[in-house]
């Protein structure tokens, strides 16, 4: 059996971290947050986002990241976005393994670079790299509920080596070696995700919901194609998968966002009540900047930009999209 240091003791870094006992690994999770693994180490569980679930003798919670560190195998890196550069500058300073994975979902704010870029810039090209996506809940995967998700290596020996490490019959995990295609289903999904929630804030309806997800899927094809991802990959559980998940279930963070604003809130206010990361608002701006980059048509992710930046009103936006030219489908 492996020893996995888990980064990030959020409730998708905690669910990841009891699959890995489940299956019989040796797990030391670690997070900035003091207050949090001091929680973990004498309530023995994650009171503050998955409280139900009581943290096995398997899994043990440290401060000091390089004790999280130690005779580990592989690490997992499940933090925000906007945490991932931090993590890895503290990598450098210290001995870790040479396998990596990371279940963190968005673009570098400020560089606009994808997760696999970041950890390439920051630990280099010499250690061996994965990503870990796909539609899946936390509380779900705690609770052993089926989920399906993709993993995606450069490396199919890595990819297979890792996806062995989670793999069991109530979290399947796929491989894959479109690292790109993998991370872009995954926050793309996330600004999507927002406008259903608001389109169903405004009580849209079913149908609206259908149509702005497919035309969600439309503009993530496009800016795939342009990007590298393959067609294969967006169509299959890091993309269309998650998108639907994401869109139609209020266990995502970011429809209840859209929903917020739909009845009034604006997203500090949510994101405040909330107390955790957002993805989708952190990447609408990056997506729409890529976007303009590469000249890919993506209205209804403008959209949600302009209303997340305070440069339309939630109706003005709304009327826009509604208002497009008649065009053929799939153009």
């Amino acid at each position: 059996m492996a020893i996995a240091a888990v980064l990030g003791a959020g409730s998708w870094g905690t669910a990841l971290a009891l699959q890995l006992s489940r299956n019989r690994h040796s797990v030391q999770i670690w997070d900035c947050d003091t207050d949090l693994i001091d929680t973990l180490q004498t309530r023995n569980c994650n009171l503050r986002y998955l409280p139900d679930h009581p943290l096995p003798d398997s899994l043990s919670a440290h401060h000091d990241l390089a004790d999280a560190l130690a005779h580990a195998d592989f690490v997992l890196v499940a933090a925000p976005s906007y945490a991932m550069r931090s993590v890895c500058d503290q990598l450098v300073e210290l001995r870790f393994p040479e396998k990596l994975a990371w279940a963190t979902k968005g673009f570098e704010k400020a560089s606009g670079l994808m997760m696999h870029e970041v950890v390439a810039q920051v630990l280099g090209d010499k250690i061996k790299k994965a990503v870990l996506s796909g539609p899946s809940f936390a509380g779900e995967v705690a609770s052993q509920l089926p989920a399906a998700v993709t993993l995606a290596s450069d490396e199919p020996d890595c990819a297979e080596e890792l996806a062995g490490y989670f793999h069991s019959s109530s979290f399947r995990v796929y491989t894959s070696g479109d690292v790109i295609g993998v991370e872009l289903g995954g926050t793309i999904k996330n600004v999507l995700a927002i406008a259903a929630g608001i389109a169903d804030g405004f009580g849209f309806g079913a149908n609206a919901r259908a149509a702005l997800v497919t035309r969600g899927l439309a503009e993530m094809m496009r800016l795939g194609q342009k990007l590298g991802a393959e067609r294969t990959t967006l169509m299959g559980l890091a993309g269309v998968g998650d998108l639907v998940l994401t869109c139609t279930d209020d266990q995502s963070r970011n429809r209840r966002l859209g929903l917020a604003l739909a009845h009034g809130k604006t997203a500090q206010q949510y994101m405040e009540e909330l107390g955790q990361a957002v993805e989708g608002f952190h990447a609408a701006q990056v997506v729409h900047r890529i976007a303009q980059d590469h000249q890919v048509d993506m209205p209804i992710c403008t959209q949600v930009w302009r209303v997340l930046n305070g440069d339309a009103a939630l109706e003005t936006a709304i009327s826009e999209l509604l208002s497009r030219d008649m065009k053929v489908e799939l153009a």
